[in-house]
């Protein structure tokens, strides 16, 4: 866990407070402490954990969040409509460096999403390499032919455009148009892919799980800060 050592405006700003510009005002405005003494002084170092705003300790300098994702909501920062960032504080909004999606969710896909600003550990858990497990509810159009566990298993499944299978995936069965899938990567609409090439629609995805965080007990549109230490 971080603990930088640098400027009262420096760490205010990056972590989406003020700007730099506004940190003389937002003292005075507010009342931030180093070790527990009110300060003015804009250009004085401090260490994070030694600064608190109105009593409470400043954010975590890396922020890694689990959100239950609604429908109709974008992982994008810059496109029109409602952005996922906006279900944020306004300071984590204000971040530098940004809080951004680790991979993305259709617009029409609920579930956990995780975000973070730190991008190493977005590169991590979004690379193909890092064997992450997601698992998804999918809803289906259609009834189920029957073989379609033992297809997503075997790992031998190409998808078009593709030029190397996909891995092995599990697939639980509850009902004949209900399924539970679990996969280990995250093709571009992969799950709706796999059941295209099964001649199948997926009508509904929700994604129940990134790894070892779960959306089964959050609640639609709210979020978990996670413990990074």
């Amino acid at each position: 866990m971080q603990n930088s050592y640098k400027r009262i405006d420096a760490h205010l700003s990056s972590l989406g407070y003020c700007s730099r510009s506004e940190a003389k005002r937002f003292l005075k405005m507010f009342d931030v402490q180093v070790d527990a003494v009110r300060i003015f002084d804009v250009s004085k170092k401090a260490y994070h954990h030694a600064l608190s705003v109105e009593g409470e300790a400043l954010d975590p300098e890396d922020l890694l969040i689990l959100m239950h994702k609604p429908a109709g909501v974008i992982c994008s920062h810059d496109d029109a409509g409602a952005l996922i960032y906006g279900l944020l504080p306004q300071r984590y909004q204000r971040r530098n460096p940004k809080v951004s999606t680790i991979g993305r969710l259709d617009a029409d896909t609920t579930g956990a999403i995780l975000l973070t600003n730190d991008g190493a550990l977005n590169h991590k858990l979004s690379s193909p390499k890092s064997d992450v497990s997601k698992v998804y509810d999918v809803t289906l159009a259609q009834a189920l032919k029957g073989d379609e566990a033992e297809i997503f298993a075997k790992g031998e499944l190409l998808l078009h455009g593709e030029t190397k299978p996909l891995l092995s995936a599990k697939m639980e069965v509850l009902s004949s148009t209900h399924v539970r899938l679990e996969i280990c990567e995250g093709k571009y609409h992969q799950v709706k892919r796999m059941f295209g090439a099964m001649g199948n629609k997926v009508l509904t995805l929700h994604r129940v799980s990134f790894g070892e965080y779960s959306v089964e007990d959050l609640e639609v549109g709210k979020y978990r800060l996670l413990d990074l230490s």
